[in-house]
This record gives structure tokens, C-alpha cells and sequence, in this order.
């Protein structure tokens, strides 16, 4: 997913993708110097974007931790939300339940086919994880994979699907269902962090059954 604030935001960005940051390492990111950061940190928590709480590790000084507010997920996609929300809806008044878990099961084979295309070509675990993190980079969920001695991190620090996602706990399960499909028995794949739960991101550890 394409960074596309303008530069006076950009800490946002930093904050989504990383977390909550004490002044020195935003500066560091945002590549100025400490008042330089803390003018636009100041200037995002007047718009509401951002919020500081102090931090005391061991006898050094308080510390100020800036982290993201509610508000500034408005910065961030949210796939066609209120649509999305409407459709769920009309389908659970009209159809009910049963028929609302058949299009998500619809939408997940769907997903299925479309990472085993892209993802074929990669025997490797490890290029395959890769490809698939960029493939939803793409789809807007800010992805990334690291990897994390013996096992995998696959991290979305973005839900474009949120709202539907809040409204309908049967999209996070075909998350789940699909990436342990598209990566195979072989391997086994586990939801750590979950943005519906109240955590900053998603995040699936990826370990290969063998170990």
C-alpha cells in the first residue's frame, strides 16, 4: 500500500506502521530534528490525529510516547465501509445468517484461487510469504513479513474491511481459513494480534511444522 499523505502527516504513516514511538525515534524516522518532529506531532494532535502519554522506564526521565487516535484511521482506507455495512445488513434482514456466511464463503474461495495463482511459483516458504504480504500490501492492508528466527510474522498494520470485519466476525475467520489454504499443511499459521481485539494490527505467525 502506497504511502500517500502529504508530508506534513507523514508521522502517521510511521505510527500505523510501527506503533506507538517516543520523540527521538519519530525524528529519526521522519528524518529531522527533534522540534521538527515535535512541530508536526503538535500540529497532528491539534487536528486530533495523534496523542502523547508519558512512559517512566527505570530512573531516567519520563518519557513522551506518541501513539495514533481513533480519528486518524479516517487517513487510511476503509473499503467502500458504508456499503459494505448496508450490504450485511440487507442480506442477514432478507436472507439471514446462513446466507450471509455462504458469501463469505463464496469470497473466500475466491481469494483462495486468486493467492494459489500468484503464490505458485514460489516453492520457497519464505518468497512465498513475501509475495503473498505484497499481494495485500496491494489490497490496502499495509502488509509485511519479517521473519522471526525458526518461524514467520506476516503483519497488517491496516483493516480496509474494518467496519465489515466489526460487523461480521465471519471475515476475520476466512482470513485465517484462507492464508492456512493458500500456505499449505505443511506449515502452521496462527492469529497473534488482532485489530478487532482492541490491538494496532493484525499479525499471523507463520511456523513450518517441523520445527
Amino acid at each position: 500500500m502506497k504511502n500517500n499523505l502529504p508530508d506534513n502527516e507523514q508521522a502517521v504513516w510511521i505510527l500505523k506502521t510501527r506503533g506507538p514511538l517516543p520523540l527521538h525515534a519519530l525524528a529519526e524516522a521522519l528524518k529531522v530534528t527533534t522540534e521538527g518532529a515535535r512541530f508536526q506531532l503538535q500540529k497532528l494532535a491539534a487536528d486530533g490525529l495523534v496523542q502523547a502519554t508519558t512512559a517512566v522506564k527505570g530512573r531516567g526521565r519520563p518519557q513522551q510516547i506518541w501513539s495514533l487516535t481513533e480519528k486518524s484511521e479516517s487517513r487510511f482506507p476503509d473499503t467502500h465501509a458504508e456499503l459494505t455495512l448496508r450490504l450485511i445488513s440487507s442480506i442477514r434482514e432478507t436472507l439471514g445468517e446462513d446466507a450471509l456466511n455462504e458469501v463469505i464463503l463464496s469470497q473466500q474461495k475466491n481469494n483462495i484461487r486468486k493467492y494459489n495463482t500468484e503464490l505458485k511459483q514460489f516453492p520457497e516458504l519464505e518468497d512465498k510469504l513475501q509475495e503473498l504480504a505484497a499481494l495485500r500490501d496491494k489490497e490496502g492492508y499495509m502488509a509485511s513479513c519479517t521473519k522471526e528466527g525458526e518461524s514467520f510474522l506476516l503483519i497488517e498494520n491496516h483493516c480496509p474491511i474494518c467496519a465489515a470485519a466489526k460487523a461480521c466476525q465471519g471475515f476475520c475467520k476466512a482470513e485465517l481459513e484462507t492464508f492456512r489454504t493458500v500456505l499449505g499443511k505443511e506449515v502452521k499459521v496462527q492469529r497473534e494480534d488482532h485489530i478487532i481485539a482492541g490491538a494496532r494490527r493484525c499479525a499471523y505467525r507463520i511456523t513450518p511444522r517441523t520445527i
